[in-house]
């Protein structure tokens, strides 16, 4: 069924009302004023913080079909005060990418997480936004024989810089291949920060295939299928990936894998 687009402008604007009601004056150093009929910012005043005119402001709040730039959304944000939540809503409502949604300081993971991850029964691990293993369970060691136990727990590292991955991972180069596209659009959010850039670089020095991956520019989600491995002690095994994203990081994933 087609987006009702005229419906999400309403409510796109029915937020900003919302959020625009909800800022004090003295937020932004503005006067609270006598004659104030409404409580929060008024619309022209909402409109100089962010640099654009009144009209053009009132118009997004009626709902009108006016287009808005990235950077006018962010200076928005910024403006009405918005926290995590309320900025993702209103950048899915825009249907407009957050440039700083990457960049936002994480939620603390619930205390719990090894414990969730540990009563899962099948092969389960949870992966951060660089690819490093947060929790992971005994089935999941089993499968990787001992990894990511031992080392520096990042899933790229073991499959580009550990020798026993050539030999575990089923179809090596063009499974490994894959991975590299799918840490491109994990990491799209990202460009910049060092701690990413440093791991691509050691991962180019470290591997001449994620070099030769990286400068292609593909593009792909991470999607399940059939993952194949051959065991040491346990022979070929076959399962159907499955990943979820965390409802309070986004920016994590749990992985499981489901008997082929």
């Amino acid at each position: 069924m087609p987006r009702d687009d005229a419906a999400r402008r309403r409510e796109l604007g029915a937020f900003l009302r919302s959020a625009r009601a909800r800022v004090a004056p003295a937020d932004h150093g503005l006067p609270p004023g006598v004659r104030r009929r409404t409580p929060g910012l008024r619309r022209e005043e909402i409109a100089q913080l962010c640099g654009i005119s009144t009209t053009w402001y009132t118009w997004i709040e009626q709902g009108r079909e006016v287009t808005v730039s990235v950077d006018v959304w962010c200076r928005l944000a910024e403006a009405l005060r918005l926290g995590r939540a309320e900025r993702h809503y209103l950048f899915s409502l825009a249907e407009c990418a957050d440039p700083e949604a990457g960049r936002m300081d994480p939620i603390a993971l619930p205390g719990g997480l090894q414990d969730c991850v540990d009563s899962i029964r099948c092969p389960a691990y949870v992966l951060d936004q660089s690819w490093n293993v947060l929790a992971c369970n005994a089935a999941l060691l089993r499968v990787f024989d001992g990894w990511p136990a031992r080392g520096q727990p990042n899933l790229l590292r073991y499959i580009f810089l550990d020798p026993a991955a050539r030999t575990l991972v089923v179809d090596w180069e063009e499974r490994a291949s894959r991975v590299v596209a799918e840490f491109r659009a994990d990491v799209a959010a990202l460009a910049g920060e060092p701690g990413i850039e440093a791991l691509v670089s050691e991962l180019q020095a470290g591997s001449p295939l994620f070099a030769r991956a990286w400068t292609r520019q593909v593009v792909v989600d991470r999607e399940g299928g059939l993952r194949e491995f051959q065991h040491p002690a346990d022979g070929r095994l076959r399962f159907r990936q499955f990943t979820f994203r965390l409802a309070i990081r986004p920016d994590c994933k749990l992985v499981m894998l489901l008997d082929g």
